[in-house]
């Protein structure tokens, strides 16, 4: 075919729209639809696409974009502040597994240098698989999504030192005294450069782009920028993602910070889909089929050294218990870099072309495996584990405090502490083990149960309570509990947290009346406030706020009848915003001549 770039891409994109969805219904994430995609249009399957090397060379830009977005979201002093998990935890993790595997190998009758070499490579994990899983699951913000971040930033940087190292442990020509100092100049140039290019630089050249107000040209600057700092790593053999993350950093505190995320947004996601495909299509059945048991074999007792030391580690990283395995399983894998490793030893005849192609093929696949450890994680490890933390249900002991909490995050907790500070007992239920942990050390009498359980609201003193407040963040347990109070405590006020309108209305209709929308009365205030910095007078903006609050609460009573026919609703919602336009300008006429008239003297 003539045209060869768009006939690959046609391919890359419907093999990624078929896999990938299907992936993601079965529950096997996406980063394994990538990799399954990969393998079927590969040279071993049904050989779509031939030249796997230079698509995962360009794909490996995904990566590239991958770590500058993260650079944008750290600010130097947060990044400061994290100096001692990357350089503390990072370097335990990579001395510790390069340690492991070196034995392992010298165990096994392979010599101290390919060994070596071999873990150190095998040390590292995938910067791509683990990030794109943390940001798929939303679990950055976590102690094990923090740790693995720490870990992977600092494989980032180990990796340069590794690749100089390998020359010397080899037979080819290495580099003169002189020209070693000449390399170390440059780093230490480039890095400067890229300092003072952030801070003084960039600022100013994006602020006369977004003054064009073209879109397209500042997406375009955002991408020169990142291909023009990666091929500058590259340039003094540095790792180009890491160049592109310092980049980021610095320009983390830039006002454009959130323009340039957005716009690097879709390229990002679609490089990294192109990059796991890429893996996928890597992956050398050939060789494979050759030695089918020897492969396995190394793979096995790889991942199983990996993540027993990645597991001993993890108890000394203070992670919690239900998060150990994950952090195990999101790190176990070999790595991108590991390929480059691998490469600069052929050439440097540390081992033979032979061996490279072994290990790549059991970094591949150790890749492969990587989400399918994951799916094990959900299915089967993480319920257990969770259990395993919980503390038992039913050791809650009779109690008679007249106040029953039903949730205890940031909202029950204001009612729980303005309770408490006027000396009114309650009992508070909750289901977070580590929330109950750390508000019992602060006094507070709660326990584990699940509130929607009418043997454990009996035993949290429901018959003889006189209020329970339901504060649950999710509106079907909400509704639950309250369907099980009516039945089995009907002697309870019932004073609930509603999550918007409609939630409203489905405690009315279980008779509840006496409940709050969780922002509603907080966005008064801080409207308010907006009305009082543009010029009104306090008793204007509060008198203004009572009565916008007071026809909205007067509206959603005059709907609640009508609320399950939508065509009605929706009229008399149009009819109530009608009457609070009137109302408010009749307030305006009326200001304007009392101000007029001397009456609104202050």
């Amino acid at each position: 075919m003539e045209n060869n770039l768009l006939f690959n891409a046609l391919i890359y994109l419907l093999a990624a729209v078929i896999a990938v969805p299907v992936a993601k219904r079965l529950g096997l994430g996406a980063v394994l639809g990538y990799l399954l995609a990969g393998m079927a249009i590969g040279p071993w399957g049904l050989r779509l696409i031939e030249d796997v090397q230079v698509i995962l060379h360009f794909s490996e830009f995904g990566v590239v974009l991958l770590l500058f977005v993260i650079g944008l979201e750290l600010e130097p002093k947060r990044l400061w502040s994290m100096r001692r998990p990357i350089f503390g935890w990072g370097g335990a993790q990579v001395i510790g597994c390069t340690i492991a595997l070196s034995l392992a190998g010298i165990a096994v009758g392979v010599g101290w240098k390919t060994s070596l070499i071999a873990a150190l490579g095998l040390s590292l994990s995938s910067t791509a698989i683990a990030l794109a899983t943390l940001d798929e699951r939303n679990l950055m913000a976590t102690p094990a999504g923090s740790a693995s971040f720490s870990i992977l930033l600092f494989q980032d940087i180990a990796a340069i030192p590794m690749i100089a190292l390998i020359p010397l442990l080899g037979v080819a020509e290495t580099q003169g005294e002189t020209e070693g100092w000449l390399a170390g100049l440059k780093v230490i140039g480039v890095i400067a450069a890229l300092i003072v290019g952030g801070r003084y630089l960039i600022r100013p050249i994006l602020r006369i782009i977004a003054k064009t107000e073209m879109r397209e040209i500042f997406t375009a600057f955002a991408l020169l920028l990142v291909i023009s700092i990666a091929l500058l790593m590259e340039s003094v053999n540095m790792s180009m993602a890491l160049g592109t993350f310092l980049a980021g950093v610095l320009l983390a505190e830039s006002e454009y910070r959130h323009a340039l995320e957005s716009d690097l947004e879709p390229f990002k996601g679609l490089l990294l889909g192109l990059f796991f495909i890429a893996v996928g299509m890597s992956v050398d059945f050939g060789l494979f089929l050759t030695k089918p048991l020897q492969i396995l074999g190394i793979v096995l007792l790889f991942l199983l050294i990996k993540m027993s030391m990645l597991y001993f580690l993890s108890r000394r990283f203070s992670i919690p218990k239900a998060q150990r395995s994950l952090f195990t399983f999101l790190l176990a894998q070999g790595g991108e870099f590991a390929f480059v490793v691998f490469a600069t030893a052929t050439s440097a005849k540390v081992f033979s072309a032979e061996t490279s192609a072994l290990l790549v093929v059991v970094v591949a696949l150790s890749m492969v495996a990587t989400p399918l450890l994951l799916v094990i994680y959900d299915k089967w490890l993480e319920p257990r584990l969770r259990n395993l933390e919980k503390p038992p249900e039913d050791e809650i002991t009779s109690q008679d405090n007249p106040v029953i909490i039903a949730g205890f995050g940031r909202f029950g907790q204001i009612v729980g502490r303005l309770l408490y500070a006027n000396r009114i007992r309650s009992t508070v239920l909750d289901h977070d083990p580590d929330q109950i942990e750390l508000l019992r050390k602060f006094g507070f009498k709660i326990f584990y149960g699940d509130a929607t359980r009418a043997d454990l609201l009996h035993a949290a003193g429901a018959g003889k309570a006189k209020i329970l407040v339901i504060a649950i963040d999710d509106v079907e347990d909400s509704l639950a509990l309250v369907d099980i109070a009516k039945e089995h405590f009907p002697h309870l006020t019932i004073v609930a947290r509603a999550r918007n309108i409609s939630h409203c209305y489905q405690l009315m209709d279980r008779g509840v009346s006496i409940f709050e929308r969780e922002t509603f009365e907080s966005s008064l205030q801080i409207g308010r406030q907006v009305l009082q910095q543009l010029g009104f007078r306090a008793y204007q903006a509060r008198l203004t706020a009572l009565r916008f609050r007071e026809h909205n609460i007067k509206t959603m009573h005059a709907v609640y009848p009508h609320y399950k026919d939508q065509q009605q609703m929706v009229s008399l919602a149009k009819q109530a915003r009608d009457e609070l336009e009137e109302m408010f300008a009749r307030d305006r006429e009326a200001r304007e001549v009392a101000h007029k008239n001397g009456w609104d003297a202050s």
